[in-house]
């Protein structure tokens, strides 16, 4: 039984593992630092709604891309479960099975989704992740993780333009049928949702085009099914990519 914990910049995901498959998950917005309090009494709520006993979960691992909520959450995991987490970080990018570049730099979502990919479905992807940035990464057995390539999030875009702007709206992430706006909400979603389905496209063709040879296309993250145009380009459709590369993260590291 493992506990995973992804902390992203938008959402914390908590997930359970358990009989080869993720038996529960977890999703809430992520919002400013809280206490440690909070964090170990949000753990063991959501525990109890699963009933399961925290005395069960002797595994944890967790990503992390908000540096400064790491250690309290590791430090409530080990008040409710009684075991340390394992934090994806620099040094357990260095054991592994695959190259990974710049490992002060890259995140461990980008590293979790390269592993995962290159584990689960085919030695050369390319990973396409909607998440608060979306981000498209190529890994293969040769060269391991080889480029990343990063743009702001279907979610960022739309939000930036309000922050940016005295009058436009923060609007739904919708798809509108029409590539012509006919009020603001329209005409902000059909220039923000129809420009991605370009940029996602002119992105994979100019990445293949350098590449030369044949590699899968991979999309995951929540926002992944949004752009229904785009369903054609990807291979696969993981949402649980992320937490399935930290979950064969994690064995690899304690050869389990």
């Amino acid at each position: 039984m493992i506990l995973a914990i992804d902390i992203g910049n938008s959402n914390i995901v908590i997930a359970m593992y358990h009989k080869n498959t993720w038996t529960n998950t977890f999703r809430y917005e992520t919002k400013e630092t809280q206490s440690e309090f909070f964090y170990e009494n949000s753990l063991r709520n959501i525990l109890l709604e699963w009933q399961i006993k925290a005395s069960r979960v002797s595994q944890c691992v967790i990503s992390s891309v908000v540096p400064d909520v790491n250690e309290i959450i590791i430090e409530a995991v080990k008040n409710v479960t009684g075991h340390s987490p394992l934090l994806l970080q620099p040094d357990v990018y260095k054991g592994l099975d695959i190259s990974i570049p710049h490992p002060y730099e890259i995140g461990s979502d980008i590293v979790s989704n390269a592993y995962a990919a290159n584990k689960l479905y085919e030695p050369q992807c390319i990973i396409v992740d909607f998440g608060t940035a979306l981000t498209f990464t190529v890994v293969s057995n040769a060269d391991g993780i080889s480029g990343v390539t990063i743009a702001p999030g279907l979610k960022t875009a739309i939000q930036a333009l309000s922050y940016h702007t005295a009058q436009l709206p923060v609007v739904p992430v919708v798809l509108p049928p029409s590539a012509i706006g006919h009020n603001t909400v329209s005409a902000i979603q059909s220039g923000v949702m129809w420009g991605y389905v370009g940029l996602v496209k002119e992105i994979l063709h100019k990445q293949k085009s350098e590449l030369n040879e044949d590699y899968k296309v991979i999309a995951t993250g929540g926002l992944s099914s949004i752009l229904h145009p785009l369903e054609k380009e990807f291979d696969v459709v993981a949402k649980m990519l992320t937490l399935d590369g930290m979950r064969l993260i994690y064995q690899y590291h304690n050869r389990i």
